[in-house]
């Protein structure tokens, strides 16, 4: 079975690539994409856990920025040594962007004290969410992105500008195929209006089937690829497992976690769709 969007510790996931790639083996995951926001650290650690037991993808998932909203880009096969020093700068973005947030929650009364992270690290609000329930400002991370990191909360700060142009231009310079990450949760405008803009622009795929994608959207996004002779993707958009409730009354204890929310091999992908992604990549020319 196929996985192509995962997320690792890198950046927004709660698993090291070691771990993901354990996970992705049991959950009986042939081919897993290691596609962390901004970021390839997480590969090498990936390959050398999965050996000849899984198969790795690499990949990135781009924050781009579309009618002021936020919108991502799925990369598989870039160049690793061409597109390293750009994601340099949009990482160092991150840092400043998770800075300003959490200068802003320290005026609102709720400071915190964010990990130390590498350079190569990706940070997101989950990393800040994460801090405000160590901090006990909140009972649980969507406690958290409800109360101040929702992109309309008193905390959010936007992404530093990155538009969906460029961050195609820029896959497709550095050989990698871009496809549109889970289209239908786009909040800036509608698939049917920014499709057509998308493809001319250079994007050269979709990822139809997505946890969030109803019946009804994946038979949609099915015919516009087959209209626009794009690929199709779909992976579970996995961040690791559910983290536990909040306990309901005070000094209770919350509750383990039950089985993660999102699951690898969620949506039981068949091995083939990685045929024409990989095709794709190999007949890529740049923009």
């Amino acid at each position: 079975m196929l996985d192509l969007h995962s997320h690792t510790t890198f950046s927004d996931g709660t698993l090291t690539p070691a771990e993901l790639v354990a996970a992705a083996i049991q959950a009986g995951v042939k081919a897993l994409a290691i596609t962390d926001h901004d970021t390839l650290a997480g590969w090498d650690e990936a390959l050398a856990a999965a050996g000849d037991a899984l198969e790795v993808v690499p990949g990135v998932e781009l924050s781009t920025v579309e009618n002021g909203r936020s919108l991502h880009i799925l990369g598989f096969y870039p160049d690793r040594t061409a597109l390293a020093p750009p994601l340099a700068e949009r990482i160092e973005g991150r840092h400043r962007r998770a800075q300003q947030m959490v200068e802003k929650l320290a005026e609102l009364g709720y400071p915190i004290q964010l990990p130390p992270m590498a350079g190569t690290m990706a940070p997101g609000r989950p990393h800040l969410a994460a801090a405000l329930v160590k901090a006990g400002h909140a009972a649980t991370k969507r406690d958290a992105f409800d109360r101040w990191l929702g992109d309309h909360g008193p905390a959010y700060v936007p992404y530093e500008t990155f538009s969906a142009a460029e961050g195609i231009h820029l896959l497709r310079r550095c050989g990698a195929v871009p496809v549109w990450a889970h289209p239908y949760l786009f909040k800036g405008s509608t698939v049917e209006a920014l499709l057509p803009q998308l493809v001319d622009l250079g994007l050269m795929g979709v990822e139809v089937y997505h946890p969030h994608h109803s019946p009804s959207d994946v038979r949609r996004l099915e015919e516009r690829c087959r209209h626009y002779g794009l690929v199709m993707t779909g992976g579970s958009d996995y961040h690791g497992p559910a983290e536990a409730k909040a306990a309901s009354e005070p000094g209770a204890k919350a509750k383990p976690p039950k089985a993660d929310a999102i699951g690898l091999n969620q949506l039981h992908l068949p091995l083939d769709l990685l045929v024409p992604l990989k095709q794709a990549a190999a007949a890529l020319s740049p923009l």
